[in-house]
């Protein structure tokens, strides 16, 4: 950030009083500009054993597949950006949400919410930000093609948790991908 929002001038980058994090600070009107984590909202969208996978569209991880989700707006609640997400991405209409994976990746200051769901019909499609959907049993899922190493995170739960037809709200981290030495 290099200038304020709310008068235009400058901004520095400093702990304000009462505070203890670096903040962007205008020096000129004294705004404290706060920048917190997003949150990505989606559903595991089910049809009796299989899956509801989106292939991506967009950036980052075109072409791979990831479950319908993405980033909540503004005056909606977690939940109806999940619906949201899933009717934008899978032209798929869900019901029966269940808060199921709150995952917390710290380092790039995000928070990943999925809801268990099941699909209403098979009335689905690709959206705008997908270029297929598709409906997968567990042993089809394209492990290695999986955009996001949280919704590979949410599928292996599920898929175990559906064995024992017990479905506890998990809560993790993940940590940042490490490099191999060169």
């Amino acid at each position: 950030m290099n200038f304020c929002s709310q008068c235009g001038k400058p901004v520095t980058q400093r702990i304000p009083d009462g505070d203890a994090r670096l903040r962007y600070v205008c020096d000129h009107c004294s705004t404290i500009h706060y920048q917190n984590p997003n949150i990505v909202a989606g559903t595991v969208p089910v049809w009796g054993d299989k899956v509801l996978l989106c292939r991506r569209a967009i950036e980052p991880r075109l072409g791979y597949w990831t479950l319908p989700a993405g980033f909540m707006e503004n005056g909606e609640t977690v939940e109806q950006a999940a619906l949201r997400e899933t009717l934008e991405e899978a032209c798929a209409h869900v019901r029966n949400l269940s808060l199921y994976t709150l995952i917390d990746v710290p380092h790039i200051s995000q928070v990943h919410i999925f809801y268990r769901a099941e699909l209403v019909d098979l009335d689905f499609a690709a959206g705008p930000e997908s270029l297929e959907v598709k409906l997968f049993d567990e042993a089809d899922i394209p492990w290695s093609e999986l955009a996001f190493r949280t919704v590979g995170r949410t599928l292996e739960c599920f898929f175990a948790d559906r064995k024992q037809q017990l479905f506890p709200v998990r809560s993790e981290s993940v940590p940042p991908m490490t490099r191999p030495a060169t």
